[in-house]
Parts: C-alpha cells; sequence; structure tokens
C-alpha cells in the first residue's frame, strides 16, 4: 500500500478514508543538512512496515528552531507550522532530536514547544515515537529524568540485547545492531525508577529502546535504526569540516565498529593531516568513497533494517488496532450500546 505526503496531497479519496488508512504525523527537528534526509528515512521505513497499510504522512517543523533562511522556505513548502498539530487529528506522531547547543535542554529555544507537544501527544495520539534528544525532552518533561553530558560523543554500531518481553520487540532477533549517535545518555536507572519499561541495552551504549504507558503510549529510542548505511559516515565528514573550518576544537572520534581495517586506516591518515594542515578547503579531500567501500558493518541491506522494519511494522499494528477500537467504541455510543 502507498505512503502519501500530505503536503503533496496525493491519493484518492477511497484511499484516504479506507478502513486500513493511519495518519501520523513527523515533527522533523533534524539540523538543516539532514532535514531531507531524515523525512525520507521515516518515510522509507513506514512504507516498508506498513505493505498493507495506507498512511497519510504529515510533517511538522517548529519555528523556535534555529535554521537557515534557505531551509526555512523550503520546508515551508512541505511542513505545517507546529501551531497547527494542536488541532490535526493523528493517529500516531514521531519526533526526532536535533544537535544539542545549550548545556540545558530547558534553555534551548524551543522548549517550551517540546514541552506542549509532550503533553498534547499524550491525550491525542495512540502513540509517539521519540527519537534520541527528543526522547530527553519528553522524559525531563513528563517526568523529570535528566539526561547525563558524555566525556566523548558516542557515536557507532551497537549491539544490542533485549532487556525484557514486549510486544514492540517480540520476534527481534538477538543481538541485533543500531546506530548511535549523541552527546549525552538517559541512566537505565533513573529511568526505571520514574516508570520506564527497558527494553533494550546495547553493550557500551546503555538503553536503547524503552517505553511507558501515559494515557498515550509513548516508545523511546535514543539510538537511530532509521539510520541509512552511510549516514555515520555522513556526520562523520560533517564534524571533521567543522573542525578544519575552526568551528570545532577536536578532530572528531571515529565511528566505533564501523569501518573494516582497511577504511580505519584511510581515515587515520585523513586525521594525521587534518591536524597538521588545518584548513577548511582540506575537506574535498576527505577520502569518503574509499570509506563507504569499507563499511564493515553495513551495506546496501544495512543490519539494523530488518529489526528496524519490524519494529515499526508492530507501532503501526498498534496504530491500526486502537483506530479500530475507537471506531468500535464510537459505533457502539452512537447505537446506545456503550
Amino acid at each position: 500500500m502507498p505512503l502519501f505526503l500530505d503536503s503533496a496531497r496525493f491519493g484518492s479519496a477511497a484511499e484516504l478514508n479506507a478502513a486500513n488508512c493511519i495518519t501520523v504525523g513527523l515533527v522533523n527537528n533534524m539540523p538543516d543538512a539532514a532535514v531531507e534526509a531524515t523525512e525520507r528515512q521515516f518515510a522509507d521505513l513506514i512504507r516498508a512496515a506498513t505493505p498493507d497499510t495506507v498512511v497519510l504522512l504529515k510533517l511538522f517543523a517548529i519555528p523556535k528552531l534555529p535554521r537557515a533562511d534557505r531551509v526555512r522556505q523550503e520546508m515551508a513548502e512541505r511542513y505545517r507550522d507546529i501551531a497547527e498539530l494542536w488541532n490535526t487529528p493523528l493517529d500516531g506522531l514521531i519526533v526526532t532530536g536535533t544537535e544539542p547547543r545549550a548545556k540545558s535542554l530547558m534553555d534551548e529555544p524551543y522548549w517550551d514547544t517540546m514541552a506542549n507537544i509532550v503533553d498534547w501527544a499524550r491525550e491525542h495520539t495512540a502513540s509517539t515515537i521519540w527519537s534520541c534528544l527528543a526522547a530527553h525532552a519528553a522524559v525531563l518533561h513528563a517526568d523529570g529524568v535528566e539526561r547525563c553530558p558524555l566525556k566523548e560523543k558516542l557515536f557507532g554500531i551497537f549491539d544490542c540485547q533485549l532487556a525484557a518481553d514486549h510486544p514492540m520487540t517480540h520476534d527481534v532477533t538477538q543481538p541485533f545492531t543500531v546506530p548511535h549517535s549523541r552527546y549525552n545518555d538517559l541512566p537505565v536507572r533513573p529511568l526505571q525508577a520514574a516508570g520506564y519499561k527497558i527494553l533494550s541495552q546495547c553493550d557500551g551504549a546503555g538503553a536503547d529502546i524503552f517505553a511507558k504507558q501515559v494515557g498515550s503510549f509513548f516508545l523511546f529510542f535514543q539510538g537511530h535504526p532509521e539510520y541509512d548505511a552511510d549516514t555515520l559516515l555522513r556526520e562523520y565528514r560533517r564534524d571533521a569540516a567543522r573542525f578544519l573550518a575552526g568551528e570545532r576544537d577536536k578532530y572528531p572520534a571515529m565511528p566505533l565498529h564501523y569501518f573494516n581495517e582497511e577504511a580505519a586506516a584511510l581515515a587515520n591518515v585523513f586525521r594525521a593531516r587534518a591536524l597538521t594542515e588545518r584548513r577548511s578547503g582540506l575537506i574535498t579531500e576527505f577520502p569518503k568513497t574509499a570509506l563507504e567501500a569499507g563499511l564493515s558493518n553495513t551495506g546496501p541491506d544495512n543490519p539494523w533494517r530488518a529489526s528496524a522494519i519490524g519494529i515499526y511494522e508492530k507501532w503501526s499494528a498498534y496504530l491500526r488496532a486502537r483506530q479500530g477500537r475507537a471506531a468500535a467504541i464510537a459505533h457502539a455510543d452512537a447505537a446506545g450500546l456503550a
């Protein structure tokens, strides 16, 4: 079945009003360079996970998020202002993270809006997925669970094990790999003390997936199962470019468990050059093509793709089930049988 972007106004009335049609919102907070890729990644993942369902995907943007004027204008053509979310009926919602700028999340320019999204989603969605920094914001606002800054960016591919039986992770093959890319962490014990159920944990990366029923079913990912095989490579190149341009003090660490030996050696050669020939123009010589050929844990069908599709299949089935339950209750009410 197709996935329709609401901004494109595609799809027949029959398809969009079908019993097997669900409406999902995506609040895309990713940095300018990753906006389009993130939109495509989530759309592709939802499409792969819903072969028998029509999905209407509605895109939302937060105006207070710092963006270049060009990107803001381009997004305005496809994205709704977040103010429209409050009156938009949705079955499910996905909220992405973004790069942290402030030491405290409450000092971010978009904090009030994120807090409002948490409150709204609790009452107006069957389920909401919170990704990375959005997960940190949601648990902070809802339960006061603080993120902890890491000494170094957690960056790479990690093996994960299931930590509990749960419908969302049923039949996931263990161990399963997940990309992580973040500067902060939510420790397991404070999450558990606040009533969150840890569904999976990663060696070296802590809590991966966790959940809590708060009226709406909230599902949290500290990792990025939506990532493409080369997303970490593109982030690595971006951070190297920032170092060469003087926008960051330290050259970025290589993503863990990502390159084979030959690719790691090439990356180290370029790092040595960057440290001695620091200039912005050197980024044109970054060996991106050679490094792509040496991704040790990825390929055309990256190893986290199957588990990611499996989890989103179960999430979309949950949305359909809740939608059907609501329809049955409404029908019973109309018939005077409730």
